[in-house]
C-alpha cells in the first residue's frame, strides 16, 4: 500500500517553485501590456482615420482649391490617408526620396496631375504651369524645325543675271555673243591664242616656211639696194 501511494504521489505534479511562480506573473504582465498597446494602436488609427476623413471632406467641399499636400507622415498613416482617398474618389499619390520624407498629397478628379505634373514632384520641385507650359511650347517648336528641315530639298545655285544680257547695253547683243564664244573657247585652250591651237600642219612644215618667208625678204631687201642711182 505504501508503495502504490508513492507511486501515486509522484506521478502527481509539483506545486511550482518561486522561480516558476515568478516566470508566469512576468508572462501575464507582458501580455497584459502587449493587449494595452494593440488597443491604443487600434484607437489611434481610428482616431487618426476619423481626422483624414473630415479634413478629405473639407477638401472636397472646397471649390478654390484643387490638391492638398501633407506634411510626411509614416507608413501606416500614408496607407490610411491613401485608403480614406479612395474611398472618398480621389487621386492620391505619394512622394518623397526616403521613408521619413515621404508624404502624400491629393488630387480632384477633374485635376488629375500631368505626367510632366508628377515628374517634377518626385524629383522634389515645385510644380510651375506657366514654366510648364512654355516649355511645352518650345519644346513643340523645336520638333516642328526639325521635322521642317529634314523635309527641305536644297535648291540649286542659279547666277542672278547672265552676264551677256549685263554688257548687251555698252558692246551690243552681237558683240557680246562673239565675246562671249571667244571666252569660251579661250577658256577651252587656256592661255594659248585660239589660231595656234587650230594649226595641224607639222613643226617640219611650220619651220620649212618660215624659212621660206625669210630668204623671200632677204631677197626683196637685197634688189632694192642694188638699183643704177644714175637712172
Amino acid at each position: 500500500m505504501a508503495d502504490l501511494l508513492g507511486s501515486i504521489l509522484s506521478s502527481m505534479e509539483k506545486p511550482p517553485t518561486v522561480g516558476d511562480q515568478e516566470s508566469r506573473r512576468k508572462a501575464r504582465e507582458q501580455a497584459a501590456r502587449m493587449k494595452k498597446m494593440q488597443e491604443d494602436e487600434k484607437r489611434k488609427k481610428a482616431e487618426f482615420r476619423k481626422k483624414m476623413e473630415k479634413e478629405v471632406s473639407d477638401f472636397i467641399q472646397d471649390s478654390a482649391v484643387q490638391k492638398k499636400k501633407y506634411a510626411p507622415m509614416g507608413k501606416i498613416e500614408r496607407s490610411i490617408l491613401h485608403d480614406v482617398a479612395e474611398v472618398a474618389g480621389l487621386t492620391s499619390f505619394s512622394f518623397g526620396e526616403d521613408e521619413e520624407s515621404r508624404y502624400v498629397m491629393l488630387f480632384k478628379k477633374e485635376f488629375a496631375p500631368s505626367d510632366e505634373e508628377l515628374e517634377a514632384y518626385r524629383k522634389g520641385e515645385e510644380w510651375d504651369p506657366q514654366k510648364a507650359e512654355e516649355k511645352r511650347r518650345l519644346k513643340e517648336l523645336a520638333a516642328q524645325e526639325e521635322e521642317s528641315a529634314s523635309h527641305s530639298t536644297k535648291r540649286p545655285v542659279s547666277p542672278n543675271s547672265n552676264y551677256r544680257d549685263k554688257y548687251s547695253h555698252l558692246i551690243g547683243t552681237s558683240a557680246a555673243k562673239d565675246a562671249a564664244h571667244t571666252l569660251e573657247a579661250n577658256r577651252a585652250y587656256g592661255c594659248v591664242p585660239v589660231a595656234n591651237k587650230r594649226d595641224t600642219r607639222s613643226i617640219e612644215e611650220a619651220m620649212n616656211e618660215i624659212r621660206a618667208k625669210k630668204r623671200l625678204k632677204k631677197d626683196d631687201d637685197t634688189g632694192a639696194g642694188s638699183s643704177n642711182p644714175s637712172v
